[in-house]
């Protein structure tokens, strides 16, 4: 083989990405399959050998593993390898020299693909006492080493396997194909056609090469500092963010329903639906629902944010058959009974806030409502109130994908929360029971410690996992909730407890 002033690398970074270095440059290249990829870099490196007008030699990497793949301009190469001791593909020594095979040589399908960009198939080696078939050489014939003399054989389509005698037979792999060994032992390649990137290749690319860019710590003030030109891996808070979001973020395959549950007042429910909504609402993008599900009256749409109607539960239940039509109603048609909140991108349907009215939800108000709604929204995230044995109670309990059991760090609160989960087991909602989520809020800037522990070690053997949320002076008015006003410190264990939630959904 003559010398060629190319000596590129190869540097295998993927099951479907790789890096080419030749010269100081390097070209990177990317496939959706293993197949693709070896495809690509053989072009490249065979565009290499048609500019140089002879043969190129790669050394391929990968890992600790590397390898010499010889490529002609014509788009033959072989992988110059040759067989260990113990059966094992070794590279061969610098006094070896394999010779191209032509693109024709078959290649049996049950061979297995290598990730190292090259396909493989192999025969038994040839008997000592009969000739080993040698295939036509590209500008440098070069004979194969045999133990008796070489009988030269043109190139053809298909390469016969030699005639080797009964004993290399029955030593002989029975699942080799024929052809694949020369009679020095070395592997014949054959080449892969040329095959043209797709729309899937791009696309995998850009996924494969897309890296997080650091905003937080010093990690982001160097990235900002330089315009990018040094862009230091995100540092070990701001990656546990992204993993948490990704979570959050994650693609539903159907309408989810999150029932939030204590039968004592003033246990932290509304506030944890409303910000566990604005929470899933921010990080996906809207179509997230806060239901007030009081069978009378709950406090879920004073704490929203303000709304140019005051209409709730009952009002849309009343004009409810104008949305079971899909082609009479639509998402914007539900904008005069929901209250939007916007700058958190979810909605609030209040319940009843009529302090005359005789009216109330039951079981089947309820079903009704969450067939309807469960049509528009992707994320249904219910506030219940105080009645355990209220029918829509016990009707959201029975809808749920995902129940979250709230408390607030103090003994009253969190025993009405484990008399709650004492009831529901005896109801038959076990298996809902022991994937439930338990958030146990802070009553004050300085919480009890010890009951703090104690509570989570109860609830950790009753549900599923336990969240704790931090005292926020923000809430303590019980007005309308500023998201904005939010610490960041809560908004942190707010996005832990969607996170959490969603990873069960």
């Amino acid at each position: 083989m003559g010398t060629t002033t190319y000596e590129p690398t190869v540097h295998i970074t993927s099951s479907t990405g790789a890096q080419i270095h030749v010269g100081g440059e390097i070209d990177e290249v990317f496939a959706s399959t293993e197949e693709g990829l070896r495809a690509r870099v053989v072009e490249a490196i065979r565009q290499l050998a048609a500019s140089a007008g002879e043969p190129v030699t790669a050394t391929v990497v990968d890992g600790a593993a590397r390898w010499p793949l010889i490529v002609h301009p014509d788009g033959t190469f072989l992988e110059a390898t040759s067989l260990s001791s113990a059966g094992d593909a070794a590279p061969i020594g610098e006094g070896d020299v394999p010779a191209p095979v032509s693109a024709e040589v078959p290649v049996a399908a049950e061979v297995p693909v290598a990730a190292e960009v090259t396909v493989r198939a192999e025969v038994p080696s040839p008997a000592a006492d009969v000739p080993a078939p040698v295939p036509a050489a590209a500008e440098e014939p070069v004979p194969a080493p045999v133990a008796a003399a070489p009988v030269p054989v043109p190139a053809v389509a298909e390469v016969p396997a030699p005639v080797a005698s009964a004993s290399a037979a029955a030593s002989a792999p029975a699942s080799a194909p024929a052809g694949a060994l020369r009679g020095d032992g070395l592997r014949r390649e054959q080449s892969v056609p040329r095959t043209a990137p797709t729309v899937d290749d791009l696309l995998s690319s850009r996924s494969d090469r897309s890296r997080p860019r650091a905003t937080e710590g010093w990690q982001g003030s160097i990235r900002r500092a330089t315009g990018g030109a040094i862009s230091p891996r995100p540092g070990k808070a701001e990656r546990s963010r992204l993993e948490r979001e990704r979570k959050v973020q994650r693609r539903l395959d159907a309408p989810r329903t999150i029932v939030v549950l204590n039968p004592k007042g003033g246990a932290h429910k509304t506030t944890s639906t409303l910000l566990l909504a604005a929470t899933f609402g921010t990080q996906r993008g809207g179509a997230t629902l806060a239901w007030d599900n009081n069978e009378t009256r709950g406090t879920l749409g004073w704490r929203a944010q303000n709304a140019p109607h005051h209409r709730t539960a009952v009002d849309l239940l009343a004009d409810l058959d104008r949305f079971t039509e899909p082609t009479q109603a639509s998402l914007a048609g539900l904008d005069t009974y929901v209250r939007t909140q916007v700058d958190a991108r979810f909605d609030v349907l209040a319940s009843d806030e009529d302090a005359a009215a005789s009216s109330t939800i039951d079981a089947a108000a309820f079903d009704r409502l969450h067939g309807v709604l469960s049509r528009y929204y992707r994320l249904l995230i219910v506030d219940t109130g105080n009645n355990m044995r209220a029918s829509n109670w016990v009707a959201a309990v029975a809808a749920a994908d995902q129940l979250v059991i709230v408390s607030t760090v103090r003994e009253d609160t969190a025993a009405s929360a484990a008399w709650l989960l004492d009831g529901l087991r005896e109801k038959g909602f076990d298996h809902k029971i022991d994937q439930a989520v338990t958030i146990l809020a802070a009553p004050s800037a300085r919480p009890d410690k010890r009951l703090s522990e104690r509570l989570e070690r109860h609830f950790e053997q009753v549900t599923s996992a336990v969240v704790h949320v931090p005292f926020d002076p923000a809430l303590v008015d019980g007005g309308p909730i500023d998201f904005d006003a939010l610490s960041a410190e809560s908004r942190d264990a707010w996005l832990t407890v969607a996170a959490t939630v969603a990873d069960r959904l």
